[in-house]
């Protein structure tokens, strides 16, 4: 998954839950994905900070949030 699909998916995620928190939107995409999702999204971002080992399902949840944030841009 490409990070402009990403950015939308939690886009529209979302649009359907509006009252939840980032984190929680993010979790909730890493647990729709399934576990080979969630092991992508956690080796791609223990890779981006260096690190070999950690918990997928955090890791993936902060990759999510990660990809967000940095394309989102800066707050006006």
């Amino acid at each position: 998954m490409t990070a402009e699909e990403l950015i939308i998916e939690f886009a529209l995620t979302r649009m359907d839950h509006p009252d939840l928190e980032f984190e929680e939107i993010a979790a909730l995409l890493v647990r729709r994905g399934g576990p080979e999702r969630e092991l992508e999204f956690a080796a791609r971002n223990l890779a981006d900070r260096g690190e070999l080992r950690g918990a997928t399902f955090p890791t993936a949840v902060e990759y999510v949030l990660r990809v967000v944030l940095t394309l989102r841009g800066p707050s006006d």
